[in-house]
Protein backbone atom coordinates (compact mmCIF):
# COMPACT_ATOMS: atom_id res chain seq x y z
CA UNK A 1 0.00 0.00 0.00
CA UNK A 2 1.46 3.38 -1.07
CA UNK A 3 0.55 7.05 -0.74
CA UNK A 4 0.28 9.76 -3.44
CA UNK A 5 4.06 10.12 -3.59
CA UNK A 6 4.58 6.35 -3.81
CA UNK A 7 5.84 6.28 -0.21
CA UNK A 8 4.92 3.04 1.57
CA UNK A 9 2.35 3.52 4.32
CA UNK A 10 2.82 1.23 7.30
CA UNK A 11 -0.35 -0.06 8.90
CA UNK A 12 -0.35 0.69 12.62
CA UNK A 13 0.09 -2.50 14.59
CA UNK A 14 -0.85 -2.65 18.27
CA UNK A 15 2.03 -4.32 20.02
CA UNK A 16 1.72 -5.67 23.55
CA UNK A 17 4.19 -3.90 25.75
CA UNK A 18 5.31 -4.77 29.24
CA UNK A 19 4.46 -2.44 32.12
CA UNK A 20 6.82 0.52 32.20
CA UNK A 21 6.01 1.86 35.65
CA UNK A 22 5.18 0.63 39.13
CA UNK A 23 1.55 1.64 38.71
CA UNK A 24 1.23 -0.31 35.46
CA UNK A 25 2.87 -3.35 37.01
CA UNK A 26 0.53 -3.22 40.01
CA UNK A 27 -2.48 -2.85 37.72
CA UNK A 28 -1.37 -5.83 35.65
CA UNK A 29 -0.92 -7.99 38.75
CA UNK A 30 -4.36 -7.04 40.05
CA UNK A 31 -6.04 -7.97 36.76
CA UNK A 32 -4.09 -11.19 36.55
CA UNK A 33 -5.07 -12.10 40.12
CA UNK A 34 -8.71 -11.48 39.28
CA UNK A 35 -8.40 -13.69 36.18
CA UNK A 36 -6.86 -16.55 38.16
CA UNK A 37 -9.51 -16.14 40.85
CA UNK A 38 -12.23 -16.36 38.18
CA UNK A 39 -10.77 -19.53 36.69
CA UNK A 40 -10.43 -21.07 40.14
CA UNK A 41 -14.06 -20.31 40.95
CA UNK A 42 -15.12 -21.76 37.60
CA UNK A 43 -13.45 -25.10 38.31
CA UNK A 44 -14.74 -24.97 41.89
CA UNK A 45 -18.28 -24.74 40.53
CA UNK A 46 -17.61 -27.69 38.22
CA UNK A 47 -16.48 -29.73 41.21
CA UNK A 48 -19.68 -28.88 43.07
CA UNK A 49 -21.71 -29.79 39.98
CA UNK A 50 -20.16 -33.25 39.82
CA UNK A 51 -20.78 -33.79 43.53
CA UNK A 52 -24.41 -32.75 43.06
CA UNK A 53 -24.75 -35.29 40.24
CA UNK A 54 -23.38 -38.00 42.53
CA UNK A 55 -25.80 -37.10 45.34
CA UNK A 56 -28.72 -37.04 42.88
CA UNK A 57 -27.81 -40.44 41.44
CA UNK A 58 -27.43 -41.94 44.90
CA UNK A 59 -30.75 -40.54 46.12
CA UNK A 60 -32.59 -41.67 42.98
CA UNK A 61 -31.21 -45.20 43.12
CA UNK A 62 -31.98 -45.55 46.83
CA UNK A 63 -35.48 -44.19 46.33
CA UNK A 64 -36.22 -46.75 43.62
CA UNK A 65 -34.51 -49.66 45.39
CA UNK A 66 -35.91 -49.19 48.88
CA UNK A 67 -39.40 -48.08 47.87
CA UNK A 68 -40.63 -51.48 46.67
CA UNK A 69 -39.67 -55.09 47.44
CA UNK A 70 -39.74 -55.97 43.74
CA UNK A 71 -36.75 -53.70 43.00
CA UNK A 72 -33.56 -55.70 42.69
CA UNK A 73 -30.64 -55.01 44.99
CA UNK A 74 -28.40 -54.84 41.92
CA UNK A 75 -29.55 -51.25 41.44
CA UNK A 76 -27.49 -50.29 44.49
CA UNK A 77 -24.45 -51.97 42.95
CA UNK A 78 -25.11 -50.07 39.74
CA UNK A 79 -25.21 -46.83 41.75
CA UNK A 80 -21.78 -47.71 43.16
CA UNK A 81 -20.40 -48.03 39.63
CA UNK A 82 -21.88 -44.67 38.59
CA UNK A 83 -20.45 -42.99 41.69
CA UNK A 84 -17.03 -44.43 40.87
CA UNK A 85 -17.21 -42.94 37.38
CA UNK A 86 -18.25 -39.57 38.78
CA UNK A 87 -15.39 -39.76 41.28
CA UNK A 88 -12.97 -40.19 38.37
CA UNK A 89 -14.49 -37.19 36.59
CA UNK A 90 -14.27 -35.08 39.73
CA UNK A 91 -10.66 -36.10 40.35
CA UNK A 92 -9.75 -34.94 36.85
CA UNK A 93 -11.52 -31.61 37.41
CA UNK A 94 -9.84 -31.23 40.79
CA UNK A 95 -6.41 -31.39 39.15
CA UNK A 96 -7.30 -28.35 37.03
CA UNK A 97 -8.81 -26.58 40.05
CA UNK A 98 -5.65 -27.24 42.05
CA UNK A 99 -3.48 -25.49 39.43
CA UNK A 100 -5.39 -22.23 39.68
CA UNK A 101 -5.88 -22.52 43.42
CA UNK A 102 -2.13 -22.73 43.96
CA UNK A 103 -1.53 -19.69 41.75
CA UNK A 104 -4.06 -17.69 43.75
CA UNK A 105 -2.43 -18.85 46.97
CA UNK A 106 0.95 -17.63 45.74
CA UNK A 107 -0.47 -14.14 45.32
CA UNK A 108 -2.19 -14.25 48.69
CA UNK A 109 0.86 -15.51 50.55
CA UNK A 110 3.75 -13.71 48.88
CA UNK A 111 2.07 -10.49 47.72
CA UNK A 112 -1.03 -9.54 49.68
CA UNK A 113 0.10 -11.09 52.96
CA UNK A 114 3.39 -9.20 52.76
CA UNK A 115 1.47 -6.01 52.01
CA UNK A 116 -0.90 -6.32 54.98
CA UNK A 117 1.66 -7.77 57.40
CA UNK A 118 5.23 -7.54 56.12
CA UNK A 119 7.79 -9.93 57.54
CA UNK A 120 11.31 -8.56 57.08
CA UNK A 121 12.85 -11.81 58.30
CA UNK A 122 10.99 -13.85 55.68
CA UNK A 123 13.57 -13.10 52.99
CA UNK A 124 13.12 -12.81 49.27
CA UNK A 125 11.33 -15.75 47.64
CA UNK A 126 11.45 -16.25 43.85
CA UNK A 127 7.71 -16.83 43.62
CA UNK A 128 7.32 -14.63 40.56
CA UNK A 129 9.94 -16.65 38.71
CA UNK A 130 8.20 -19.88 39.70
CA UNK A 131 4.86 -18.43 38.59
CA UNK A 132 6.39 -17.40 35.26
CA UNK A 133 7.74 -20.91 34.70
CA UNK A 134 4.34 -22.34 35.54
CA UNK A 135 2.71 -20.07 32.96
CA UNK A 136 5.28 -20.98 30.31
CA UNK A 137 5.16 -24.70 31.03
CA UNK A 138 1.87 -25.47 32.82
CA UNK A 139 1.59 -28.82 34.53
CA UNK A 140 -0.56 -30.52 37.11
CA UNK A 141 0.67 -30.20 40.68
CA UNK A 142 -0.88 -33.40 42.01
CA UNK A 143 -1.37 -36.83 40.51
CA UNK A 144 -4.71 -38.29 39.53
CA UNK A 145 -4.35 -40.82 42.34
CA UNK A 146 -3.91 -38.12 44.99
CA UNK A 147 -6.74 -36.03 43.57
CA UNK A 148 -9.05 -39.04 43.70
CA UNK A 149 -8.02 -39.70 47.29
CA UNK A 150 -8.79 -36.13 48.33
CA UNK A 151 -12.26 -36.13 46.80
CA UNK A 152 -12.93 -39.59 48.20
CA UNK A 153 -12.00 -38.58 51.75
CA UNK A 154 -13.91 -35.31 51.69
CA UNK A 155 -17.16 -36.29 49.94
CA UNK A 156 -17.50 -39.64 48.23
CA UNK A 157 -16.54 -42.00 51.04
CA UNK A 158 -19.76 -41.11 52.87
CA UNK A 159 -21.85 -41.75 49.77
CA UNK A 160 -20.22 -45.15 49.27
CA UNK A 161 -20.84 -46.04 52.91
CA UNK A 162 -24.52 -45.09 52.58
CA UNK A 163 -24.84 -47.30 49.50
CA UNK A 164 -23.13 -50.17 51.30
CA UNK A 165 -25.53 -49.92 54.24
CA UNK A 166 -28.49 -49.71 51.86
CA UNK A 167 -27.28 -52.81 49.99
CA UNK A 168 -26.87 -54.81 53.19
CA UNK A 169 -30.27 -53.66 54.38
CA UNK A 170 -31.83 -54.62 51.06
CA UNK A 171 -30.52 -58.18 51.03
CA UNK A 172 -31.13 -58.72 54.76
CA UNK A 173 -34.64 -57.35 55.25
CA UNK A 174 -37.61 -59.50 54.21
CA UNK A 175 -39.71 -56.35 53.93
CA UNK A 176 -37.41 -54.79 51.32
CA UNK A 177 -36.82 -57.78 49.04
CA UNK A 178 -39.44 -60.18 47.78
CA UNK A 179 -38.80 -63.86 48.40
CA UNK A 180 -36.43 -63.31 51.29
CA UNK A 181 -36.81 -65.62 54.26
CA UNK A 182 -34.10 -65.49 56.89
CA UNK A 183 -32.98 -68.72 58.45
CA UNK A 184 -32.24 -68.20 62.17
CA UNK A 185 -29.99 -71.25 62.16
CA UNK A 186 -27.83 -70.06 59.25
CA UNK A 187 -28.26 -66.26 59.03
CA UNK A 188 -24.90 -65.54 57.35
CA UNK A 189 -25.35 -68.21 54.71
CA UNK A 190 -28.85 -66.90 53.99
CA UNK A 191 -27.61 -63.33 53.54
CA UNK A 192 -24.85 -64.47 51.20
CA UNK A 193 -27.32 -66.47 49.14
CA UNK A 194 -29.66 -63.46 48.86
CA UNK A 195 -26.82 -61.41 47.38
CA UNK A 196 -26.88 -63.42 44.16
CA UNK A 197 -27.46 -61.54 40.92
CA UNK A 198 -28.79 -63.65 38.08
CA UNK A 199 -26.34 -66.48 37.35
CA UNK A 200 -23.70 -64.92 39.62
CA UNK A 201 -23.71 -66.63 43.02
CA UNK A 202 -24.04 -64.63 46.21
CA UNK A 203 -20.59 -65.43 47.57
CA UNK A 204 -19.02 -64.02 44.41
CA UNK A 205 -21.03 -60.78 44.64
CA UNK A 206 -20.10 -60.38 48.31
CA UNK A 207 -16.45 -60.89 47.40
CA UNK A 208 -16.62 -58.27 44.64
CA UNK A 209 -18.20 -55.72 46.99
CA UNK A 210 -15.63 -56.48 49.69
CA UNK A 211 -12.72 -56.04 47.25
CA UNK A 212 -14.27 -52.84 45.88
CA UNK A 213 -14.51 -51.23 49.30
CA UNK A 214 -11.06 -52.46 50.25
CA UNK A 215 -9.69 -50.65 47.19
CA UNK A 216 -11.58 -47.49 48.19
CA UNK A 217 -10.08 -47.59 51.67
CA UNK A 218 -6.63 -48.17 50.21
CA UNK A 219 -6.98 -45.18 47.87
CA UNK A 220 -8.23 -42.96 50.70
CA UNK A 221 -5.42 -43.99 53.03
CA UNK A 222 -2.48 -44.23 50.62
CA UNK A 223 -3.09 -40.78 49.11
CA UNK A 224 -2.99 -38.96 52.44
CA UNK A 225 -0.38 -36.21 52.77
CA UNK A 226 1.68 -35.37 55.79
CA UNK A 227 -0.06 -32.64 57.75
CA UNK A 228 -3.40 -33.27 56.08
CA UNK A 229 -4.63 -31.65 52.88
CA UNK A 230 -3.32 -28.20 53.67
CA UNK A 231 -2.30 -25.94 50.80
CA UNK A 232 1.43 -25.84 50.19
CA UNK A 233 2.94 -23.09 48.06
Amino acid sequence: MTGPDSTPIMNPVALATLPQSQAEATNAMIHYYRAEMGRMNYWRSRLDLTTNWAITVMAAMLSVTLSTPSAHHGLVLFAMVILMLLLGVEARRYRFFDVYRMRVRQFERHYFAQFFGPEPQAGAEPWLQMLAQDLKHPRFRITFWRAMGRRLRRNYIWMFLILLLAWLLKIASPDLQSGVHLDPVRPVATLVAQASTGPVPGWFMVGIVAVFYAVLLFVAYSSRERGGDEVRV
